[in-house]
């Protein structure tokens, strides 16, 4: 039998966890003080469930001539994996499969996972921009254990995102939240960690060494 720990991307995998807000949007304006971050919003909404490419998400937002080099300098300097993950990860995979489970554009996902040597860890990557849904809505969560061939009470699946979380918890996944700073739990999620390295803790607990 197959157990899987699952891993949403920004802010589990990788520390920021509104990355377009809070670095691609201060990014840009760098260039351009009068990026329109609205347009930017809706842009990448729709690039983050698979309806367009990056190159023309970077077209409607006005630095065609600028990508790809854009692209690259912006996933490069800007996103930054959270330290505890690749240790944390790689001790897991030595007992259980791994995924990434991912609101992003596809080809900046594939760009971070081969950068960071992050697809030698994942056994299988469900991504908005690839499956045309994204988290929280209900379509994704099936979806995801189709890809795994797996249950739900096999699947720990570990979020920053309440929202996230409550619509896997209905799916038959096991919520996990990531909640690093000082934030009241509700009771809907009762599996909470501070940090990654409280994470093999509680797999145990779910799934204990026979």
């Amino acid at each position: 039998m197959t157990r899987w720990i699952v891993f949403d991307a920004m802010g589990v995998i990788f520390e920021e966890a509104d990355d377009i807000e809070k670095e691609l949007i201060p990014f840009l304006r760098r260039r351009n003080p009068g990026l329109n971050a609205d347009l930017l919003l809706d842009t990448y909404h729709v690039a983050s469930l698979g309806r367009m490419a990056s190159s023309e998400f970077w077209r409607r937002i006005g630095f065609r001539r600028e990508y790809p080099a854009i692209e690259n300098e912006y996933l490069d300097a800007c996103l930054r994996l959270d330290p505890n993950f690749p240790r944390i990860a790689g001790e897991l995979s030595n007992r259980f499969s791994l995924a990434v489970f991912s609101n992003d554009i596809k080809e900046w996902s594939v760009y971070l996972r081969r950068k960071f040597g992050l697809d030698r860890l994942f056994q299988a990557a469900v991504i908005s921009g690839e499956v045309g849904f994204r988290k929280p809505a209900p379509e994704i969560y099936p979806l995801l254990l189709t890809r795994l061939q797996a249950r739900g009470e096999d699947c720990i699946f570990i979020d920053d995102r309440i929202g996230n979380l409550i619509p896997a918890k209905e799916a038959g996944l096991i919520p996990v939240w990531l909640a690093k700073e000082n934030q009241p739990s509700p009771s809907e999620i009762p599996n909470r960690i501070g940090n990654l390295m409280e994470l093999p803790a509680l797999v145990e607990k779910f799934f204990p060494i026979p």
